[in-house]
């Protein structure tokens, strides 16, 4: 499992668009999110910078 401290989530919106990028990518990944604390949690075939990828094209700052 892969985890990501991602900056300028505040929402259902947020959340969504970044299960959409990385789904997009990966059918079956399984994305965990927790906006109070802005960490992202991904189980899937994506490498580390295809899952920083995604987040980035949907606006949001990942660490």
């Amino acid at each position: 499992m892969q985890t990501f401290n991602v900056r300028g989530m505040t929402c259902g919106h947020c959340s969504k668009a970044i299960t959409q990028a990385i789904k997009a990518r990966d059918e079956a990944a399984k994305v965990d999110i927790d906006l109070p604390t802005g960490i992202v949690r991904v189980e899937g075939q994506l490498s580390d910078e295809q899952v920083r990828e995604a987040i980035r094209e949907e606006g949001y700052e990942v660490q």
